[in-house]
């Protein structure tokens, strides 16, 4: 099992950002996915889940209304596309699957 984020950068607080998180090694299609981030200094923390068909998601209620994650079961690809960012917003975002994680992709929201 390999899942590998991308799509996190620098951006300003009011900003927009998309992450993309692949899976390859299992049947994807036939999974939840899941974001996690972890601040620093601080533990790593659920945002958001999506069911396997994509017809249930669920989120942290900091990012409520903000984030919506999403996924292309061709394309074996979960996304989280965030918006109204915030300075709290910064952190590691990883992406899970059942116990395996991804690497995670930095994001930054700063002026």
């Amino acid at each position: 099992v390999q899942l590998v984020e991308s799509g996190g950068a620098l951006v300003q607080p009011g900003g927009s950002l998309r992450l993309s998180c692949e899976g390859s090694g299992f049947t994807f299609s036939g999974y939840r996915m899941s974001w996690f981030r972890q601040a620093p200094g601080k533990e790593r923390e659920w945002v958001a889940t999506i069911t396997p068909a994509g017809g249930g998601t669920y989120y942290e209620d900091s990012v409520k209304g903000r984030f919506i994650i999403a996924r292309d079961n061709g394309k074996n690809t979960v996304y989280l596309q965030m918006n109204s960012l915030k300075p709290e917003d910064t952190a590691v975002y990883y992406c899970k699957t059942e116990t395996y994680w991804g690497q995670g992709t930095q994001v930054t929201v700063s002026s």
